[in-house]
């Protein structure tokens, strides 16, 4: 006789790592999985140390058969994002389980029910934990691992949650670019019109004034992607926590900023894949994983790069002059990638229906290769 699924919330040290451990037997013959490093992820689901705790109020939750956990789900009320739309929404994340209904059938009723006590009348995501975090549902491009801060996904997922009565709120989309050697037409014109504009000034992060160049960035893209879907801005908390995370990933040159007569008016950021360096560790620094993600990280350039943020004020979009500076500053970290060897890269993720900057993108050959689907669902 089949034992039915039980569900608690997570409760402890053993439990968080039980709550870390529920993927690695669920993708053990997906060889496009990468696992994520536990000590990352610890720090993440940490209160004390992820500043999202600070606006948003969590439940973890363990889906288990007799002793053995078969699943797991998060869900989440972001207050930030609930008085910015007041429209009821709850999210849920982290969301990985076995093919079987039964068990996201009962990890969604936790969810749901918390949710529900709290106010909320519908839910969305998976967000893991925000919409600035893992986005999305991966529904198409499972062939390729993830770029780093991107999810995996088993192509039942999609089937299963549509099952339990989800449906779409919202598509994001990947872009890869596989480097041809030559920059391409559009990009190299729009760098050229910057570096010949006396108004424009094209410079790399300083990371001497890492903080304050950081609020630039911030500023940016809080106010570049202000009307978006679902947009919630950064706090400066989470500012903060970029810049640590930064310190050691990147160089200046991994960002670029375009001044426009004087204001900082575009930004692009880019990120190192380490999910090329970490995959086969297993999650696991010790005992030599640590001395092959340093090698990679001081030795040499990546092999990939990931574009996770790029920005241009709102008063110059739809504007000659914004198009060009929104090119431009992809085409200044472009070139230094390039020059380093870097082969591939990632701009992700772009909402389905953001055609300028779709549109933008594909003008210098990105290619649409993976979708995340963002699922909603009434509870009320």
């Amino acid at each position: 006789m089949t034992q039915s699924v039980s569900v608690r919330p997570v409760r402890g040290k053993e439990d968080l790592k039980a709550f870390l451990d529920v993927p690695f037997a669920l993708y053990a013959g997906d060889p496009n999985w990468v696992a994520p490093l536990y000590v990352e992820r610890f720090e993440h689901l940490d209160p004390q140390k992820n500043p999202y705790f600070r606006h948003a109020e969590v439940e973890l939750f363990l889906a288990f058969r007799g002793n053995r956990p078969v699943g797991r789900i998060s869900a989440q009320l972001c207050r930030l994002r609930s008085e910015r739309y007041q429209d009821g929404v709850g999210q849920f994340g982290f969301l990985e389980a076995e093919n079987d209904p039964d068990v996201f059938a009962a990890l969604i009723e936790a969810a749901s029910a918390w949710l529900k006590q709290r106010g909320a009348t519908a839910m969305q995501g998976p967000f893991s934990f925000s919409i600035n975090d893992e986005t999305g549902l991966l529904i198409s491009g499972f062939g390729t691992p993830p770029s780093v801060m991107m999810g995996h996904a088993l192509p039942y997922y999609a089937e299963r949650l549509e099952a339990a009565g989800f449906r779409k709120a919202k598509d994001v989309i990947a872009y890869d670019f596989i480097e041809q050697g030559e920059m391409p037409r559009a990009l190299k014109s729009a760098f050229d019109k910057a570096t010949a504009d006396k108004d424009v000034v094209l410079r790399p992060l300083d990371k001497k004034q890492l903080m304050k160049e950081l609020q630039t960035v911030v500023s940016i893209a809080n106010d570049a992607w202000s009307d978006n879907w679902g947009f919630v801005p950064w706090t400066e908390e989470e500012m903060t926590a970029l810049a640590n995370n930064l310190k050691m990933l990147v160089t200046g040159d991994y960002v670029a900023i375009a001044e426009y007569r004087g204001e900082p008016a575009a930004m692009a950021i880019t990120l190192p894949n380490i999910n090329d360096w970490i995959a086969g560790l297993g999650g696991k620094l010790l005992p030599l994983g640590w001395a092959k993600l340093a090698w990679n990280l001081f030795a040499r350039p990546p092999a990939a790069v990931r574009m996770p943020l790029m920005g241009l004020r709102r008063k110059y979009h739809g504007t000659p002059v914004g198009a060009v500076l929104g090119m431009a500053v992809i085409a200044r970290v472009r070139n230094y990638h390039v020059g380093r060897g870097t082969t591939r890269g990632e701009a992700s993720w772009i909402l389905e229906d953001n055609m300028p900057m779709r549109r933008m993108i594909e003008s210098f050959g990105g290619k649409p290769y993976k979708t995340y689907r963002i699922y909603e669902k009434l509870i009320g």
